[in-house]
C-alpha cells in the first residue's frame, strides 16, 4: 500500500501503482479459487486504475464462514474489555491513517476529500463507542417466584455475522457493522461493494494491526450473486447486516427467515423536510441543501422532498436555489469542491432519467440538471444538482428513491396535508421538520412514520444514537448504538436454585 504523501491527492495518484488484492481469509491475504479478479477506477477519472481484486466464488466464500465459525470458538471467550481494547487501538489508526484513507475513498468513490475525512473520523467515533459497549454487556437479576431460587437473563454472542455493505460509505458502513459484531463477541464475513473494495482492504490490514486475531474478520470480494448469495444462504452464518436496496433487502429477508437467521437491515429512504415557518429563510435552505446533496445525493438518509406551505414555497425555494448555486462540483482533490461526481456513468445515467421522468409528469425543473463533459469533467459522471418544482405527491420523483442528487419541491395548503404528504410513501427513514411552533414540532416526531425525526436542522445522526428505519427502509434492531445488543447478541435465562 503507497502511503498518503504531502503532495496531496492528486501527487499521491501519480504515485500509485496498481496491485492485484487478495481476499482476506483466517488472517492471509489468498487469491480465489476462480483465479479471475476485475479492476476498478477513479471515479473522477475513469481512464485510471486503481488496483484490480477477486471476483471470488462459493467455494471462497464457504472457506471464509468455516474460519469465521472456527475462530467464534475461542473469541466469543475472549474478555469484553479485551474485544474493546482491540478496537480502541483500531479507532487510533483510522484516525491516524485518514489522509490516505480519505484518498484512497475519494479515489474510488467520489465524494470529496471533507467528505471522506468526515466519514473516517466518524467511523473513528463509532468504533470507540463499539469498544464502550464491549464494557456493558448487561443482564438482568429479577427476583424468582419461590424464595431459594434467582433468575437471571445473560447475553451470549450470536456467532458468525454476513456483512454486507454498499458502495456510498465504503469505510463507516463496514465498521457500523464490523465493529459491535466484534464488541458483543461474533465473527464477520465481510462483502463490500464491487465498485468499491479498495477501502475495505486497507480496514483489513488495520484490523490486522490493532490485534485482531485470525478468523475474526474475513473479507471476500465479488458479486452479490457469486459472493452475496452464498453467505446470505450459508447455514454457520446466524445474523446478516445488510445496508442497500430494500429490494435486495426484502429477498435477504425471505431467505435469512427460512433457516430463522437474524437480519438486520438499513434499506432505502425518501425523507421529506416539512417547511412550515421560521425566522430565517437562508438557515432553512442551507440546512435542506446540505442534507439534500452531500455524498452527490448519494445516500439513503439525503432529503429528498421539500414539503413547504403555499406562502412560504416561492420563498424558499429561491433561498434554496441560491444555496444550490454556491456547490462547486468538481474532482475530489480540486480546492473549494463541495461536490464530487456520481460513482460511474450507469448511476447518472438512471438519476438523469428520473428527471426525464419527473418533467414528463408535470414537474419543472427550476435549477441544475446539468451534465459537465468539458475539460477534467470528461473523465467523471459530474452534474450539477437539480431542483424541481410543481411536483404533486403521487408523481414518481416524490414516491421513489432516486438516490442522487434531486430535489423536489412540493406544495401544500397547511400543517395537516404536510403531515399526510410527509407519510404517503413506502419508506420511513428520516424526516426533518422546520418549525417555530413547539407543539407543532412535538406533534411531527409523534406522527410521522420514520424511524428518525430532525426538528430544525438536517438529516445528520450521530454516533452513539440507534440509526434506522420503518415500513421499506428497515427491518430488524437498529444499527449503532445500544439497540446493536438485540443483534449481535441472543439472550439466555439461567434459574439458579439454592
Amino acid at each position: 500500500m503507497t502511503y498518503a504523501t504531502k503532495t496531496g491527492m492528486s501527487g499521491w495518484l501519480e504515485t500509485i501503482q496498481p496491485k492485484v488484492y487478495g481476499n482476506f481469509i483466517n488472517g492471509e491475504w489468498t487469491e480465489s479459487s476462480g483465479g479471475k479478479t476485475f479492476s476498478i477506477y477513479n471515479s473522477a477519472n475513469n481512464k485510471m486504475e486503481l488496483a484490480s481484486f477477486q471476483d471470488s466464488t462459493e467455494d471462497d466464500v464457504n472457506e471464509a464462514v468455516e474460519a469465521a465459525y472456527k475462530a467464534f470458538k475461542s473469541w466469543s471467550l475472549v474478555p469484553g474489555p479485551d474485544r474493546g481494547a482491540i478496537l480502541y487501538r483500531f479507532a487510533d489508526l483510522l484516525e491516524k491513517n485518514v489522509d490516505e484513507l480519505s484518498f484512497i475513498l475519494s479515489a474510488e468513490q467520489g465524494k470529496t476529500l471533507g467528505e471522506s475525512k468526515g466519514e473516517i473520523f466518524r467511523a473513528a467515533k463509532e468504533a470507540r463507542f463499539c469498544a464502550g459497549e464491549a464494557f456493558r454487556i448487561e443482564g438482568n437479576t429479577l427476583p424468582g417466584e419461590r424464595n431459594n431460587v434467582w433468575s437471571s437473563t445473560v447475553r451470549k454472542p450470536l456467532g458468525v455475522i454476513a456483512a454486507i455493505a454498499p458502495w456510498n460509505f465504503p469505510v463507516v458502513t463496514p465498521v457500523r457493522k464490523i465493529a459491535p459484531a466484534l464488541a458483543y463477541g461474533c465473527t464477520v464475513v465481510y462483502k463490500p461493494a464491487s465498485v468499491t473494495p479498495w477501502t475495505s482492504a486497507r480496514l483489513m490490514e488495520l484490523l490486522d494491526e490493532a490485534g485482531t486475531p485470525k478468523g475474526v474478520v474475513n473479507l471476500v470480494v465479488g458479486s452479490g450473486s457469486r459472493v452475496g448469495n452464498p453467505l446470505v444462504n450459508h447455514p454457520l452464518v446466524k445474523g446478516i447486516s445488510f445496508t442497500g436496496s430494500t429490494a435486495l433487502g426484502v429477498q435477504i429477508n425471505e431467505i435469512a427467515a427460512r433457516r430463522f437467521a437474524k437480519t438486520q437491515l438499513e434499506l432505502g429512504g425518501k425523507n421529506p423536510a416539512v417547511v412550515l415557518d421560521y425566522d430565517d429563510v437562508r438557515s432553512v435552505a442551507k440546512q435542506i441543501v446540505g442534507a439534500a446533496f452531500a455524498c452527490s445525493g448519494q445516500r439513503c438518509t439525503s432529503i429528498s422532498r421539500v414539503i413547504v406551505v403555499k406562502e412560504r414555497k416561492e420563498e424558499l425555494t429561491e433561498a434554496i436555489i441560491s444555496e444550490m448555486k454556491e456547490i462547486k462540483v468538481g474532482a475530489a482533490w480540486e480546492e473549494d469542491v463541495s461536490m464530487g461526481p456520481l460513482v460511474n456513468q450507469q448511476h447518472l445515467k438512471t438519476v438523469l432519467e428520473y428527471l426525464k421522468i419527473g418533467q414528463g409528469e408535470g414537474a419543472r425543473l427550476r435549477y441544475g440538471g446539468d451534465v459537465l463533459t468539458n475539460g477534467l469533467y470528461a473523465d467523471g459522471a459530474y452534474m450539477v444538482p437539480a431542483l424541481l418544482d410543481l411536483v404533486t405527491p403521487e408523481m414518481r420523483v416524490a414516491k421513489e428513491e432516486i438516490f442522487g442528487p434531486v430535489l423536489a419541491i412540493i406544495e401544500v395548503e397547511e400543517k395537516e396535508q404536510a403531515f399526510s404528504v410527509a407519510n404517503d410513501v413506502e419508506y420511513g427513514l428520516a424526516a426533518s421538520i422546520f418549525t417555530n411552533n413547539l407543539s407543532t414540532a412535538y406533534s411531527f416526531a409523534d406522527q410521522v412514520e420514520s424511524g428518525m425525526v430532525h426538528i430544525n436542522h438536517g438529516t445528520a445522526s450521530a454516533a452513539h444514537m440507534p440509526f434506522g428505519g420503518v415500513k421499506q427502509s428497515g427491518f430488524g434492531a437498529f444499527s449503532i448504538g445500544s439497540s446493536n445488543v438485540d443483534f449481535f447478541t441472543e439472550m439466555k435465562v439461567v434459574y439458579f436454585q439454592y
